[in-house]
């Protein structure tokens, strides 16, 4: 079993990790990856913005002998704010340059750019067509009126000034990081693989900083992409399984998470989400012998606590998640909207 890992790791190969709180969250915290290059520190995600965090980050950069304002770069896996969220500060203090694909690009723009309300109705009406109960939509609707959405993460986040261009080297002095587009747990999620032996001569292609596509104990969130103005209907699910199995052809001899541990043997661990996905589909198949809107769905699925301990925002995340593995069932001509049904109800076919 793993035990407690240090606040700063070393990984061998000018590559450290640095524990990074997540306030009041299960994961505990986020691993930012420092890789060292020619031209400076280049950071892997930064991890949440708060106070603590920022402590924790400057202070884990400090017993490795650096500065904050040494950084000569930051590379962002994904927009999440346990990821992105302390990119602005550290470009503040450093001149940092900030990298992110396109696509969570436009997510972070958008975000920034459209009044908070406009979210909360977009969620509110996304969950009643979901099928949530009034007494769900009802706080939605009255954090509306008070604003509080305001608060919430995510609303000033730095807005990148680099393109992480898919299948293409970042511009980093001395080493070869490669961008893979992995979309699924976000629509602009990457993998980067440090294409360099590794270290201790492990088998394998290099090493990759995962993100969270990849991890070693956990299947990450697939939900719905969120996005107010689009009317096309993705397939988050598809997506991710997709990358998944790119990811497993690599052949890594490591695989550097942003969160749990450093471990080995990528393709394996890929199969298991793979095998755990399938089963998933074929267990929601059985649920779906009997009409089911994706938020009587979500009410049926298997969690890690009953339905009825589970938060507030936690049914949100959810029902969003039972809504891409019914898309995805849909897709693949395993399940099909009810006719007549509002809100809309599926069923196995």
């Amino acid at each position: 079993m793993q035990g407690p890992l240090p606040q700063v790791t070393e990984h061998g190969g000018g590559v450290w990790s640095l524990r990074v709180p997540i306030p009041d969250n299960p994961l505990g915290h986020t691993l930012v990856h420092v890789l060292d290059t020619d031209r400076g520190p280049v950071l892997v995600d930064t991890g949440w913005d708060d106070p603590a965090s920022w402590t924790e980050l400057t202070g884990g950069l400090g017993a490795l002998g650096l500065s904050v304002r040494e950084i000569h770069g930051v590379v962002i896996t994904h927009h999440h704010p346990d990821h992105h969220g302390l990119s602005g500060r550290v470009r503040e203090e450093s001149g940092a340059w900030i990298a992110m694909h396109a696509a969570d690009t436009a997510v972070v723009r958008r975000t920034r750019e459209a009044d908070p309300g406009t979210w909360l109705e977009y969620l509110a009406r996304k969950l009643a067509a979901a099928g949530a109960p009034e007494e769900h939509l009802a706080p939605l609707r009255a954090a509306r009126t008070s604003g509080r959405m305001r608060t919430l993460p995510g609303l000033r986040s730095a807005l990148p000034d680099r393109e992480i261009v898919p299948g293409e080297l970042l511009d980093l002095a001395g080493r070869r990081l490669r961008a893979i587009w992995t979309p699924g747990h976000t629509p602009g999620h990457v993998c980067l693989h440090l294409e360099e032996e590794h270290p201790s001569r492990l088998p394998g292609h290099g090493r990759l900083f995962s993100g969270d596509h990849l991890l070693p104990g956990i299947s990450p969130h697939i939900g719905l992409y969120e996005d107010p103005d689009d009317a096309i209907e993705t397939d988050p699910l598809g997506d991710y399984l997709d990358s998944l199995e790119r990811i497993g052809r690599l052949g890594v001899a490591e695989v550097l998470p942003a969160h749990q541990h450093a471990f080995t043997d990528s393709a394996g661990r890929v199969r298991e989400l793979l095998d755990h996905h399938e089963d998933r589909l074929t267990g929601l198949l059985g649920l779906l012998a009997t009409p089911l809107t994706p938020w009587q769905l979500a009410e049926r699925m298997e969690w890690n606590r009953p339905w009825e301990q589970i938060p507030y925002g936690s049914r949100n995340i959810a029902a969003s998640e039972a809504e891409a593995h019914v898309r995805r069932l849909v897709k693949l001509g395993r399940a099909e909207a009810v006719p007549g049904t509002d809100p809309v109800q599926f069923v196995a076919v």
